[in-house]
């Protein structure tokens, strides 16, 4: 399963479990198929986080923040 993040000025709004087949064009998973899904059925901006934290930091809850600058995601605290 991809987890998707809803963005709105920087802070995480709603994080969202979508099909990994949703993300799949020729067999390749591309991040921005997710982020047109979601953008479609919930509106706003969608950027792709990692339960496990494999990438952009940590996984993100909502009322964190996306530095869009660092492509991460950090708590309010700076974490």
């Amino acid at each position: 399963m991809a987890h998707f993040a809803k963005i709105e000025d920087g802070i995480v709004r709603q994080v969202v479990v979508i099909n990994n087949e949703v993300l799949l064009e020729d067999g390749i998973e591309k991040e921005s198929l997710g982020a047109k899904f979601c953008a479609e059925l919930f509106g706003g901006v969608w950027v792709q986080c990692s339960y496990n934290a494999n990438f952009r930091a940590k996984y993100p809850g909502s009322g964190d923040i996306y530095d869009a600058e660092l492509d991460i995601f950090k708590s309010p605290g700076g974490n």
